[in-house]
């Protein structure tokens, strides 16, 4: 086999991040012996599900594997659907959105269970039954477009001969293409509602001849479009991210965004005067309303501010935190600290139930959320600290005399834990630990560091809060041997 080439493949499995794998004989001369399984070569096509019939063209080729692309369905799989959205295979938002859902969670299901028992080699231990999204549609509370003067054209643009602007896009990134963004219309993500305000806000600049920000030059003014709702209340924030201030603009485009969708509650413009492509500023001025928004997960409420962090998906994070509250079965009696604790939501979501909760968090401005957040919800059982999760957090505990937990909640960014915080968790010997994960791969990693230091994995449990993607949120229950 050689790059490039077109072979027919029958899918076969499904792996973790969503590829079809399909199996070829290496040598067809061998014996079909107790070693045929030896003799298979494994090949992956993003896009393609078990029960498909297919071709694929090769993209790369290793010793042990490679690597295709779709060419074509000969025979589709019972698990496909049409896709709703009509730039699904362009963006890289819902690369699952033509898989039936309820196989998307199976799915989802499986790899968790696969890398637990392959990569982490774990066994003795229970998986519980994925908790699938009620809202498989219009589930996110946040959604994050690019402006860029190089749109990207599909092909069904490029064919229809019509005359496109390709210097102004207002959309979503390609995958793997920092500069190229599809121009978006409609996305199911988020609600029709921020829909509306997309292209309101595409059609107010475009209007104006309004410059684009480039990273090559530095120059230009737009850069990102957020916008964050409320699934709790009627609460909407517009935050536009731009690379220096423009006052009058500003107004103008408030004033037009509200004359046509008076359901906004605040309007914010975030000034980011970096090279960097993220959509967070360095300053903030507020043109309208508070400049927050409020949501609620349960019982609690939460101030959400242009650049704090909150579960994306509302309705889910419920589900998540009470899953990780009773895997922790907290009697009322217990020290908690929560690790990673952002803007505070999950010590605030225990607090019911413990004693006292202590929160470490790396980022000074969530902890300042936190702190609104818990006078917000008269709480006085939770106690923030600034504190380096990345070399040691224990010099904090020390410095505040804090006493040692009975639980410790862990809940860091996709790439896990640093092995000094693994190690300072270790050593403040908590009974049991919960471990809440966006990434089961690095979760897996971590575990095993606290299996080695006398930990015991009971139980694990899936959570999907992104579906039509391959992300997947996992909660895990740990306790400590002979303590």
């Amino acid at each position: 086999m050689k790059k490039g080439d077109l072979l027919e493949l029958e899918i076969e499995k499904y792996a973790f991040e969503g590829k079809g794998i399909a199996k070829i004989i290496k040598d067809p001369g061998t014996p079909q012996t107790e070693q045929a399984s030896q003799n298979k070569y494994v090949i992956f096509v993003d896009g393609a599900y078990p029960g498909d019939k297919i071709k694929a063209q090769l993209r790369k080729i290793k010793k042990s594997y490679a690597e295709a692309k779709l060419s074509e369905i000969i025979s589709p799989s019972s698990l496909r659907v049409k896709a709703k959205c009509n730039y699904f295979g362009h963006c890289g938002g819902c690369k699952q959105q033509d898989m039936v859902y309820s196989s998307q969670t199976d799915f989802k299901h499986q790899q968790v269970e696969e890398i637990f028992n392959k990569l982490g080699g774990f066994s003795n231990y229970s998986i519980e039954t994925i908790l699938p999204s009620e809202n498989i549609f219009y589930y996110r509370n946040k959604m994050e477009f690019s402006f860029t003067e190089k749109r990207w054209l599909t092909e069904a643009e490029i064919k229809s001969g019509k005359d496109i602007d390709n210097n102004f896009a207002l959309g979503l990134h390609i995958p793997g293409l920092y500069d190229k963004v599809i121009d978006i219309e409609e996305c199911f993500l988020q609600s029709e509602l921020s829909n509306k305000i997309l292209n309101l806000t595409r059609k107010f600049f475009k209007a104006q001849n309004t410059s684009i920000y480039s990273t090559s030059t530095h120059e230009g003014y737009l850069r990102n479009l957020v916008i964050k709702q409320s699934h709790h209340t009627n609460d909407l924030m517009v935050n536009l991210v731009t690379s220096d201030e423009n006052k009058t603009l500003m107004e103008s485009y408030t004033n037009f965004l509200l004359k046509e969708v008076p359901e906004i509650t605040t309007v914010i413009n975030n000034i980011n005067l970096k090279k960097a492509a993220i959509a967070v500023g360095d300053y903030e001025k507020v043109y309208f309303g508070s400049g927050y928004i409020f949501d609620s997960i349960g019982k609690y409420k939460f101030r959400i501010s242009a650049n704090s962090f909150f579960q994306t998906n509302s309705m889910q994070a419920e589900k998540l935190y009470r899953t990780a509250l009773d895997f922790a079965g907290l009697s009322g009696n217990e020290i908690v600290y929560d690790l990673y604790s952002g803007a505070g939501t999950i010590s605030i979501f225990v607090s019911g139930n413990a004693k006292e909760v202590y929160a470490f968090e790396s980022v000074e401005s969530a902890v300042s959320d936190a702190e609104e957040n818990k006078k917000i919800n008269n709480i006085d059982n939770v106690h923030f600290f600034t504190a380096d999760l990345y070399k040691s957090f224990l010099p904090v505990v020390d410095e505040n005399k804090i006493p040692s937990p009975d639980l410790v909640i862990l809940d860091p960014p996709r790439s896990g834990m640093h092995t000094n915080t693994v190690d300072d968790v270790v050593k403040l010997n908590p009974s049991k630990i919960v471990y809440v994960s966006c990434n089961p791969t690095t979760q897996v990693r971590d575990i095993k560091l606290f299996t080695q230091a006398g930990y015991r994995l009971v139980k694990i449990k899936p959570v999907d809060m992104f579906p039509h993607t391959y992300h997947i949120e996992n909660v895990a229950l740990l306790v400590k041997e002979n303590n």
